[in-house]
């Protein structure tokens, strides 16, 4: 929110309601939940494109000569061995090994990297790695206003970016970002994604997000691109068995216990924010291994929601994460955290407790949908 507690626009809001969109409250941010049909969305990024307004996810720009080391000791990955051009996903922690936050860190240049947070922890992770700058000398700074976010998705997203730029993205890996032209408007290119499709995020200045909009939809007119809002970004990641902060991620979890204990890296040089908390988290899921992120997938057709309670031959074993009906597999799915003794793929007697009922459900291994390369 704003400091008059109004919602925050972003540059393509007026271009959203002349499409019709139904527009949300996300964040803080007034933000397109759907256009039409969010199944139809949903199935345009999996068959052919989508177009997104990612504009108000949390930039913030790291510079200096010390900016690796803030980083490393900042966050728990080894973002310092992220060479030029990449980019790595990790999580800010706080002093207790608590997730802060998800984050997807690119390295722009030699002493620039750009840090993108979830809308929702933008704040506090501004203000964290604001704080724990103190003693090196590098920069934070919030460039939230400086960027409007597109990204495209989907099979048919390769083919509609070339049309519009001469940049390089068959040499373009995952995880990767390059400065380029798209359209006419300078652009930094990444290729990272939250959907479970291939596809690229387009960085650009607020003032071009409306005629690069534009360019993308008509480039993918022929191929089928629609625009798409947040709730069917949500059913796609949730395929894609991708976590989403204050679902599957909080601050009550560490890695280890999410599941996602490989972006600690303990043998990096210097200490980090989280260190010794962490390697008692390590240690406690070796000796007891927490629960267990894992897919489930109903035998009926009642849908599970987040914080609905796991249940097994009476008992509580666990407590969905998120949950909605799969477009692609035409079954209500979730994923849920539950107790080691039911979280192998196919354990029997795994129900959800909806309103009272126990309601049959599958445990499959994550993630429900994986694209064909």
């Amino acid at each position: 929110m704003s400091s008059t507690g109004e919602l925050r626009h972003t540059a393509l809001d007026a271009l959203h309601r002349s499409l019709g969109a139904t527009m949300t409250d996300f964040a803080g941010w007034d933000m397109p939940l759907r256009y039409g049909s969010e199944r139809d969305e949903h199935l345009a990024v999996r068959t052919k494109a989508g177009l997104f307004d990612l504009s108000h996810m949390g930039e913030i720009t790291v510079t200096g000569p010390q900016a690796a080391a803030l980083l490393d000791f900042a966050l728990v990955g080894n973002i310092g061995g992220v060479k030029p051009g990449r980019a790595r996903y990790t999580m800010i922690c706080r002093a207790d090994g608590g997730i802060l936050d998800d984050l997807i860190v690119y390295r722009l240049g030699e002493t620039e990297y750009m840090v993108v947070a979830n809308a929702s922890n933008a704040q506090v992770v501004l203000d964290a790695l604001t704080e724990r700058a103190a003693g090196f000398d590098a920069e934070v700074r919030d460039d939230r206003d400086a960027y409007a976010l597109l990204a495209v998705q989907g099979p048919q997203s390769p083919g509609i970016l070339k049309s519009l730029t001469d940049a390089d993205l068959d040499g373009l890996k995952y995880y990767a970002g390059l400065p380029g032209t798209v359209a006419g408007v300078p652009a930094l290119i990444a290729r990272t994604g939250y959907t479970g499709e291939d596809g690229f995020e387009l960085f650009v200045k607020p003032e071009h997000a409306v005629e690069l909009w534009q360019a993308l939809t008509k480039a993918g007119e022929g191929v089928g691109l629609v625009p798409c809002g947040l709730s069917c970004r949500d059913t796609l990641r949730l395929e894609a068995g991708m976590p989403l902060y204050g679902h599957e991620l909080t601050t009550s979890l560490t890695p280890f216990d999410a599941g996602l204990g490989r972006v600690v890296k303990f043998e990096k040089e210097g200490d980090f924010v989280g260190r010794e908390a962490l390697r008692e988290a390590a240690a406690r899921a070796e000796s007891q291994p927490p629960r267990v992120l894992v897919g489930l997938v109903a035998e009926g057709r009642r849908v599970p929601r987040a914080g609905y309670a796991v249940v097994a031959g009476g008992e509580v074993i666990g407590e969905v994460t998120s949950g909605a009906p799969s477009p692609t597999l035409g079954k209500p799915i979730a994923m849920a955290y539950v107790d080691p003794a039911h979280a192998a793929p196919g354990a029997s007697g795994v129900g959800v407790d909806i309103r009272g009922s126990h309601e049959p459900y599958e445990v499959v291994a994550l993630p429900f949908y994986k694209r064909q390369k």
